[in-house]
């Protein structure tokens, strides 16, 4: 299968390691990658703030470049799910891009299956993070309001890593308060339910905070860094750190 990789735009300027990650872990996998270097934004931020018609010309660029693959792959669960859900109708046609657009996590857990990850090691007690978008979108684990049977497919690929101790938040896919436009029309709310959302994550015991989306570690991220010292570890060795998923599946690349 030939895949194209589609490194979001916020990926791209603040976190690249997590597109490279990505690419160095798919090519690991045996998989064909290419970076389309004409790429750029999916649109989700002017969809977000309430301009979609402002985005139809991104739509149509994503669908031009990403058409001839048989997968298009992205290090982001909200990026993959805007794709998805929303192309089509903005569009107004068919986009097979879109159709084809998964999620790094989903990608590896549902079309390569990989049964052992037999390069990777990592040492250390992470806490899951479970973002809004892949669970209610794209079904990257169970919703708890819903009684459905309990499944977790980062969990899944994690537990093939090697040392790892994957831990669990109580309220375990509540909202962080990110939320994209949310976060800077509702700062206050927003912020609040970032410093509860940390504090769950800290008193499972773990040294790092792990999911699929960028996005919602850099909000978390941002809080700590605004507030040295209050979110220490259980440890005592500092304040918790973050680590994309992806990440961690491509640790000793």
């Amino acid at each position: 299968m030939k895949v194209g990789l589609f490194v979001p735009c916020y990926v791209d300027a603040l976190y690249p390691n997590v597109g490279v990650a990505t690419f160095k872990l798919l090519k690991k996998l045996g998989l064909d990658v290419e970076y389309p270097e004409r790429q750029t934004c999916c649109g989700q931020p002017m969809g977000n703030a309430g301009f979609e018609g402002k985005s139809k010309k991104l739509v149509e660029h994503y669908n031009d470049i990403f058409s001839a693959y048989d997968y298009v792959v992205a290090p982001s669960a909200s990026c993959s799910a805007y794709v998805r859900l929303f192309h089509k109708r903005i569009a107004g046609h068919e986009c097979q891009a879109a159709e084809r657009t998964m999620d790094v996590v989903e990608f590896i857990h549902d079309v390569v299956k990989p049964t052992q990850l037999p390069w990777c090691t990592f040492n250390h007690k992470v806490s899951l993070h479970n973002s809004c978008h892949g669970v209610r979108e794209l079904g990257l684990s169970s919703p708890s309001e819903r009684n459905v049977p309990q499944f977790n497919k980062i969990k899944d690929l994690l537990q093939l890593v090697d040392g790892i101790t994957v831990l669990e938040p109580e309220r375990v896919d509540e909202c962080c308060g990110f939320g994209g436009m949310f976060s800077i029309e509702e700062t206050a709310v927003s912020t609040r339910m970032g410093h509860d959302k940390i504090q769950r994550h800290i008193a499972t015991g773990a040294e790092f905070i792990t999911g699929p989306d960028s996005s919602c570690l850099m909000h978390m991220q941002g809080i700590i860094a605004k507030n040295k010292g209050k979110f220490s570890r259980l440890d005592g060795n500092g304040d918790i750190k973050f680590i994309h998923v992806v990440e961690i599946l491509a640790s000793g690349l």
